[in-house]
């Protein structure tokens, strides 16, 4: 798409204040209508002004039209400040070409961000007292010989671990046999000299897979329930979220497939049946009933919240880091974005939490485009967030008209907090 002049960018954002959008009630906000709001289970929305409302929601709608809808964006968005939803669309359908629109109900993969679930389920039992999260794996698993990986070395990605997403193939599986989680297992143990993406614990970060397809394993273990039951029993349904699920085979006529950028069908492969990693199926709404619910403490003690969002890998200097299931950035300023992405064959999605403006960004679509993971912008319309745009760590790099545009249209979002107290 070609960069935007300044005055079509300002013709954008007087269009978008001018608008009003359905997800808006009379009073300038829209509350979070689920059963899950109703119950007292998660906290209510704070209201906002109808003056900040519309202004968020204009730069909510300047960045969507000129920018992620451009992209051939399909799926859908939704932005929330204080647990009102102040901007959500819906593009596309599910199945392309197709007819079955996707809406406020409609399931697509996380992938990745299915991450953040699990390591609050072990988090959970932890604070439980079920498990000590600095007990080595091996203490459940001991078959599992890597002396020194504890649960938190998983958690935050510093155990070391192969990846079993390219491990396994590169070691010459049989991608006519489907893998599962206990074979994920059997491989790290018994193909361990073989391994040379492998390295000593708590060293460096090293994003691997198979630490949270291993950690569903240990959430099994030690309920004694499968996966996805404990997070129905536990997460899903006490949140009411009507709409989420863990993937299986089972599910593959009724779930949403994903598309590569041109609309091609991308099938099923040998590694999909793996969960713990990925394979959370959930709605944009949903996804804000969980934030909700991590926000107001429900499900949590503040401890084992601070323990999620503390940075663990501080070997280099940086904003970036890790916590425990969480990818964040720590500004100089103090501000801290608590976020993960996802992709997955051509899943993209982005999950992103402003904890100290109590404000979600969240994304999800089944088409490929890496501008999903560019709605990090959208964090400037609440803050003084700055920094490079993030993608999903196997993306390429953005072309640079991309960038110039990103770059022009974040003047624009964050000019109304020119002159604003504590931004």
């Amino acid at each position: 798409m070609p960069v935007f002049n300044r005055l079509f960018v300002f013709a954008l954002l007087c269009s978008a204040i001018c608008l009003l959008i359905s997800c808006n009630d009379g009073s300038g906000t829209k509350k979070i209508t689920t059963d899950s709001t109703a119950a007292g289970i998660i906290p209510r929305p704070t209201p906002l002004s109808h003056q900040e409302t519309e202004r968020i929601k204009a730069a909510c709608e300047l960045w969507y039209d000129s920018v992620l809808k451009q992209k051939g964006f399909n799926g859908g968005i939704l932005i929330a400040k204080n647990g009102n939803i102040i901007f959500e669309r819906y593009n596309g359908t599910g199945h392309l070409p197709g007819t079955d629109s996707i809406t406020t109900n409609t399931a697509l993969h996380i992938a990745s961000i299915s991450k953040t679930i699990t390591a609050m389920a072990i988090l959970k039992l932890a604070q439980e007292g079920k498990l000590k999260i600095d007990d080595e794996f091996s203490k459940y698993f001991p078959q599992f010989d890597y002396p020194g990986v504890t649960i938190r070395n998983m958690l935050n990605h510093r155990s070391g671990l192969s990846n079993y997403v390219h491990s396994m193939e590169a070691l010459g599986w049989d991608k006519h046999r489907l893998v599962n989680n206990e074979d994920v297992l059997e491989f790290l143990i018994h193909r361990k000299s073989e391994l040379r993406d492998a390295g000593p614990p708590d060293t460096h970060f090293s994003y691997s897979n198979s630490n949270y397809a291993l950690l569903a394993l240990l959430i099994e273990k030690i309920t004694g329930k499968k996966y996805a039951d404990y997070l129905d029993e536990n997460f899903f349904n006490p949140l009411q979220m009507k709409n989420t699920f863990v993937f299986s085979l089972a599910d593959s006529a009724k779930a949403i497939p994903s598309y590569d950028w041109k609309g091609k069908l991308l099938p099923l492969d040998f590694l999909d049946p793996v969960y713990g990693d990925k394979n959370i199926y959930t709605t944009v709404r949903d996804l804000l009933t969980w934030d909700r619910a991590l926000t107001g403490n429900v499900l949590f003690s503040s401890e084992t919240l601070q323990q999620a969002y503390a940075p663990y890998s501080n070997e280099k200097p940086g904003i970036k880091n890790y916590g425990l299931g969480w990818r964040m950035y720590i500004y100089p300023n103090g501000k801290k974005i608590i976020y993960h992405n996802g992709r997955w064959h051509g899943t993209n999605a982005t999950f992103i939490r402003l904890p100290d403006d109590t404000a979600t960004i969240i994304a999800i679509g089944n088409k490929f485009t890496r501008s999903v993971y560019h709605a990090r912008i959208l964090a400037s319309i609440f803050g003084n967030y700055f920094g490079p745009v993030d993608e999903e760590e196997t993306e390429l790099l953005k072309p640079k008209d991309e960038l110039l545009q990103d770059s022009l249209l974040k003047k624009k979002l964050t000019k109304k907090h020119e002159g604003r107290p504590g931004i």
